[in-house]
């Protein structure tokens, strides 16, 4: 190699990947290919799959509990978060049907009557 030959140290290598990062991130976001949700009554809480089990195979399950707790909201399943209890959402299958948190009576209504607030024309 000769004297003359630029050598760049690793430093500069790792600022240079740095400023091409922000900067892609920067003109992607001035743009418009990024895009923020401000409605965020409808954002997805959490991504859930049911696992089919049986007593001949075995299930493994991590040990850790997850942050998020079920509660039965006017009939059907809903997900909260532990930190935030008011942060909830409503439990749907692939075609945005509610699942139930009991199995519903045969003669009954399928959905349960919301509770009626309390009469205050006394």
């Amino acid at each position: 190699m000769s004297q003359n030959e630029a050598r760049y140290t690793v430093r500069s290598l790792i600022v240079t990947a740095l400023v091409a990062a922000i900067g892609t991130v920067l003109v992607l976001e001035m743009s418009g290919k990024i895009s923020h949700s401000e409605n965020k009554d409808h954002m997805p809480v959490g991504d859930f799959q049911a696992i089919h089990v049986t007593e001949e195979d075995p299930f493994r399950m991590s040990p850790k509990a997850s942050e998020l707790h079920a509660v039965c909201e006017n009939g059907y399943l809903a997900i909260a978060a532990d930190v935030d209890p008011s942060f909830r959402g409503i439990l749907v299958d692939y075609k945005n049907r509610g699942v139930r948190c009991a199995r519903p009576s045969p003669t009954g209504p399928a959905v349960p009557p919301a509770p009626k607030a309390p009469d205050t024309n006394e």
